[in-house]
């Protein structure tokens, strides 16, 4: 990968604006698609995101931000999209500009529904993009830390170590710190893991299950991540570092993250749909539950608590009712 790269970002969410942050603090000149007007113009007059980390200001000057993601695409050699999976689609409708020689890396931390792929695989299938020139960005990292610049952790999954070292050159900061990988199969699956597990123990959070417990919970959460992305792609791996173990351990402890936030609403007896209309934000596990449970009929990977959140979700079954036999299911 030849060095100044011409780069951009897809999303306007948390985490892409905390993208944004990082890369626009490092880079000359960078791009930044955004579908809503109403955002771009008060970025470029007040400098910052309203909607989200609201607290970051941007040198505007530096960033040629547009709600034409061909021109964005055009003039683009990395492309890091960082939209809710649910919507990728959508934001994908108005693109006529080929990927042709662009590097795809993804930020997005979900899957595809409907289609059952992950981000990389859906741009496989779809794009034609080969695997030498996709990416995976995977924490364990929060948005809000980042925009605080508390130090935060970055893992770079590339096929090649050389091409993920050389994106990962462009995120370093003396707030973040970055990790090199190649399973980009293994640690974008943990990422959809990750968010379910997190709803688990947000569930058994708002049902005023202890800290004992969630111990156990996220214990046996691991070990599913760890049988699901070893049966469906063998790889060496080691499951209990930084982007698995770490990514799994933030997203289910932390009081910034959404899946948490939205299962202990679903513990403490709000439906699906107000918790959802209430938060104003997309909590990616509540797709990727469905999605798992589909993929793994075809596996059959012994996954308890990913089927106890599906029947909660999906099924309309008792929180409390699905967490209690799902105790006697772990170990």
């Amino acid at each position: 990968m030849e060095s100044k790269k011409r780069v951009s970002v897809i999303g306007s969410g948390s985490w892409a604006t905390a993208i944004v942050k990082i890369l626009h603090e490092n880079l000359p000149q960078m791009g930044w698609y955004i579908r809503e007007k109403e955002i771009i113009d008060h970025l470029k007059k007040h400098h910052h995101n309203p909607q989200f980390l609201s607290s970051v200001l941007f040198d505007t000057s530096k960033l040629k931000i547009s709600n034409d993601i061909n021109e964005i695409v055009k003039n683009s050699d990395i492309l890091v999209f960082v939209v809710p999976s649910a919507y990728l689609k959508t934001w994908l409708e108005p693109l006529t500009e080929s990927f042709d020689n662009k590097y795809i890396v993804s930020a997005i931390k979900g899957i595809v529904p409907h289609d059952n792929t992950t981000i990389a695989e859906y741009f496989y299938k779809q794009y034609s993009v080969p695997f030498d020139r996709l990416g995976i960005i995977s924490g364990p990292s929060h948005a809000e830390e980042v925009s605080l610049e508390r130090l935060s952790y970055l893992t770079f999954s590339f096929k090649e170590k050389s091409k993920a070292k050389e994106v990962a050159a462009l995120f370093e900061r003396h707030y973040i710190k970055t990790i090199i990988g190649t399973d980009i199969y293994g640690t974008e699956y943990s990422t959809v893991l990750k968010n379910i597990y997190a709803i688990a123990a947000g569930i058994a959070h708002g049902l005023g299950y202890g800290d004992n417990f969630l111990a156990v919970l996220i214990s046996n959460a691991q070990l599913e991540i760890q049988r699901f992305i070893d049966t469906t792609y063998p790889s060496k791996r080691k499951t209990s570092t930084s982007a698995y173990l770490g990514d799994l351990l933030v997203t289910c402890y932390s009081q910034f993250s959404r899946n948490r936030t939205f299962g202990t609403m679903i513990g403490k007896g709000y439906s699906v749909k107000s918790a959802m209309l209430e938060m104003n934000m997309v909590a990616e596990g509540y797709n990727a539950s469905i999605c798992i449970r589909e993929i793994n009929e075809r596996h059959q990977v012994k996954m308890p608590i990913c089927d106890a959140v599906y029947n909660i979700l999906y099924e309309n079954i008792s929180p409390a009712i699905e967490m209690k036999l799902l105790t006697d299911k772990l170990k």
